[in-house]
């Protein structure tokens, strides 16, 4: 049973997008897109080639308002089914409102078609108006997928079959994940249990966790070879060169950039392991194992955060930085933007849903009360923050890449970790803390690239050998997680089938070096603030404001980072080693 935190209520009110699956405004908004998208045609298709600036910027004023509409219709579909995954009703609406928005893709491909073929004297002509100063990047950026381009039968063929690709089979993950049963609790109940002082506790849950992996291992096994085969298709069809390049152009980040962060993390695989060794003194243990990694020190006290407090904890830290951004995170709580109970069929994990810019963002938490979840509602916090100001740029340029949309969210974590650490004057619960902050760290960063070794594996093998058993994934699981732990930690057995519950792997293949990018970012960013002081943040806030306006390296210009310096990356891990020397002077 959870014990009562206060956030049994803290449930969203989707009515801001639509009253409920029956609202009548669902269908006359669905005939508005359809009779837009033929005017649309009929004005434009065909047509682009001798367009003008002020031609060019009405028709992608036009096509943004189209698909921030239809955006609205899947943000609400996806919102309801996700707390209510056990619900066929739902589950049926949101496949509805995919097939739809297919159709309107479909119908809408030929613009990105013709508008790549141009040449590029005379799209360049175009964008360099000053009328088009809104769209330039938005529309450089298209122009850079011309190479992976189809015909336009072929890409109406591929947006006519989506509804039952990959988006379908990570709704199936959702499903057998959130219905599973983990030793008779969800999966949300039983994950918070490895963070238990108890040890016996830990060990139930992560044999829990096993057991109930394991149950559905065949069903989770063949999702994962899907989603593995269809990015491999797709990759074959565009033309990209590996697994990962879409993933890279997506981001807008050059290859040796992401290869020097991967690198980079993986040269100081010591820290982890350093930190692990000492972990395993300081609890008294012979030997530490994987259900280990999360037990509290010896000397934490700490106590379960209830809803208001966790609350109150976040407001005050991002007050100290900025009272702008404090106002806008009251916005989620008084404006009821957030669903935050652990109960059956809700998916698992955290998310901020940024829906449109003319509505506002939702976050999904699943809060028990320990001090990650305080971290994580300023995670996403900080995303909903980012999301918020970013929609002043409007729907395209409110996108922003994946490695800069983790930005504003691990900043909001260190803006939490650093107000707590300010107030505490013991050495045992300073101890505690910086250890629990390094655990995040180290999820963030050399877990994350440990998990895109695993995801390079997989999709190097699906390619070359063929679907994947349980077995092997599970090797490559072990074989990567090893590598980063070294003789620090053990692994079990059990801990060979943890690959399965993890979802980015589907969502997002290539996503999780994001991560990763960011945190050490963010290092970086908040050194710069603890040294130039006030001044640091209005440069802050217009970067979370830019949104997806330019790339990130050129946003981050501002702040004097240069992405493809190898050196970069090598500062924020001295950031983490020097907070592990810390907590290793305080022991």
């Amino acid at each position: 049973m959870i014990q009562e935190l206060g956030n049994e209520e803290v449930t969203w009110d989707l009515t801001h997008l639509y009253r409920d699956m029956n609202d009548p405004d669902i269908n006359r908004d669905i005939e508005t897109i359809k009779n837009k998208i033929r005017l649309f045609s009929k004005e434009y298709r065909g047509k682009l080639g001798g367009i003008t600036p002020h031609g060019l910027n009405k028709a992608i004023t036009d096509i943004e308002n189209i698909a921030q509409s239809a955006k609205r219709l899947t943000s609400f579909a996806y919102l309801n089914f996700s707390t209510r995954t056990g619900d066929p009703e739902a589950g049926a609406f949101l496949q509805k409102q995919e097939e739809i928005a297919s159709q309107f893709g479909k119908e809408m491909v030929f613009f990105d078609l013709e508008w790549a073929s141009i040449e590029d004297e005379k799209a360049n002509s175009l964008l360099e108006d000053p009328v088009m100063s809104k769209y330039r990047h938005y529309l450089t950026q298209l122009r850079k997928y011309r190479p992976h381009l189809l015909s336009e039968t072929e890409e109406k063929l591929l947006q006519e079959i989506s509804p039952v690709g990959a988006g379908s089979w990570n709704r199936l993950f959702e499903k057998v994940i959130s219905q599973a049963r983990f030793g008779g609790r969800v999966e949300e109940e039983v994950l918070a249990e490895l963070y238990y002082p108890d040890r016996q506790v830990r060990i139930k849950a992560a044999k829990d966790v096993t057991e109930g992996l394991t149950s559905q291992q065949h069903i989770l096994t063949h999702i994962f070879n899907t989603i593995l085969a269809d990015r491999m298709i797709k990759d074959r069809l565009r033309k990209f060169p590996d697994w990962v390049s879409y993933m890279n152009l997506d981001n807008e980040i050059d290859e040796k950039t992401v290869n020097a962060l991967v690198d980079a993390v993986k040269s100081r695989y010591d820290i982890p392991q350093r930190y692990y060794r000492k972990k395993r003194e300081l609890l008294g243990y012979d030997e530490l194992f994987d259900y280990d990694r999360y037990a509290p020190l010896p000397q934490s006290s700490e106590k379960k955060k209830s809803w208001h407090e966790g609350r109150e904890i976040v407001l005050d830290a991002y007050n100290a930085f900025s009272p702008e951004m404090k106002n806008i995170a009251l916005k989620f709580f008084e404006g009821r933007w957030i669903h935050a109970p652990i109960m059956p069929g809700k998916i698992g994990g955290a998310f901020s849903h940024p829906t449109t810019p003319d509505v506002h963002p939702y976050i999904m938490l699943n809060y028990s009360g320990n001090r990650r979840d305080v971290q994580t509602l300023a995670h996403e916090l900080g995303h909903g923050i980012h999301q918020y100001l970013s929609g002043s740029q409007g729907y395209f340029n409110s996108q922003t890449p994946l490695v800069t949309s983790e930005v504003a969210s691990v900043f909001g974590e260190m803006l939490v970790f650093r107000s707590l650490l300010d107030k505490i004057v013991g050495r045992n619960e300073k101890l505690n803390l910086l250890s629990v902050k390094l655990e995040e760290i180290f999820a963030t960063v050399f877990r994350q690239i440990a998990m895109n070794r695993f995801e390079d594996a997989v999709h190097r093998e699906r390619r070359s050998l063929g679907e994947l058993s349980p077995e092997r994934f599970g090797k490559h699981w072990i074989d990567t997680q090893k590598e980063m732990f070294g003789n620090s930690l053990t692994l079990t057995e059990d801990y060979s089938v943890w690959w399965s519950y993890i979802p980015h792997f589907l969502q997002a293949p290539g996503y999780v070096y994001s991560y990763a990018f960011a945190e050490l970012l963010v290092l970086s960013l908040y050194k710069m603030f603890t040294e130039e002081g006030d001044s640091f943040i209005p440069k802050y806030l217009d970067l979370l404001s830019s949104g997806g306006r330019e790339s990130p390296p050129r946003l981050l210009e501002e702040f004097g980072i240069s992405l493809d310096d190898p050196g970069f990356w090598y500062e924020g891990l001295d950031i983490i080693d020097d907070m592990l020397k810390q907590m290793e002077e305080l022991v």
